[in-house]
């Protein structure tokens, strides 16, 4: 597992000879998150395809141009290298992956279970929170109306009753959203609602129930807002939660 230090700092000999000997007596070997820093300094990815958390993607790119980096995904396996993306949901998707290998599909799924994760998460590393996706808001107006949508996402979030709140005109809220966040305020709020929902399914709830309890109302928006954003159903979205096998 890497750290911060990697994309910035070159890895040391000592660090890279001891990814070498590893490997060498090793039937597999992984790395998590920046990690995989250390495995391109052993030169173990060279001629394989990798990746790494979204924010140093091209920063490996750059660095080792003999590995094929796929930034969207969430762990690559190629021959016995295997590399995930970030440290906690990815380390987890690759390491449920090595127990469905190791001891079946119905143990990985009761592990699965038990962490409240899901087995195979469509899409890849760009399915992030939307109130994750940058830095947060530099005005405080701003940060007040995002923060109340994310606390309730149910919520009544108008333009007119967010503006009143924030103490700001609409047409001034909707120009902050847009030269802070590079989105509308409905756009935001959907994306919120989506992840909740998301969120909501991955913990086992029902297509309905995540409906209701997300702010959409009805299966029926839920499915059009999968549909845009991961390509899938809400129901075909759940029935991934059966296997690792990608």
């Amino acid at each position: 597992m890497g750290g911060d230090i990697f994309p910035s700092t070159p890895v040391s000999p000592e660090f890279a000879g001891a990814a070498t000997t590893l490997a060498g007596n090793a039937d597999r070997m992984a790395s998590i998150c920046t990690g995989a820093f250390i495995l391109a300094a052993a030169g173990l990815l060279d001629g394989r395809r990798a990746t790494t958390h979204w924010q140093h993607t091209d920063t490996l790119a750059r660095g080792y141009p003999r590995i094929t980096v796929e930034p969207d995904a969430i762990f690559v396996e190629d021959g016995t290298i295997f590399s995930s993306a970030g440290v906690t949901a990815a380390g987890i998707d690759l390491a449920l992956a090595f127990v469905e290998r190791d001891h079946g599909t119905e143990l990985a799924r009761a592990v699965a279970q038990s962490l409240v994760v899901f087995l195979q998460r469509p899409g890849g590393q760009s399915q992030f929170s939307p109130s994750l996706r940058g830095p947060r808001p530099r005005t405080g107006q701003l940060r007040e109306v995002v923060d109340a949508v994310a606390a309730d996402p149910t919520g009544d979030h108008s333009i007119t009753r967010l503006a009143a709140r924030a103490y700001v005109s609409p047409r001034h809220l909707t120009r902050l959203f847009q030269d802070e966040l590079g989105t509308t305020l409905a756009k935001y709020v959907e994306l919120i609602r989506f992840d909740t929902a998301k969120a909501m399914l991955d913990a086992g709830h029902t297509v309905t129930s995540a409906a209701q309890h997300s702010g959409f109302g009805s299966p029926e928006s839920l499915r059009r807002s999968f549909i845009q954003h991961l390509g899938v159903s809400p129901r075909a979205y759940r029935q991934r939660f059966h296997s690792t096998h990608r």
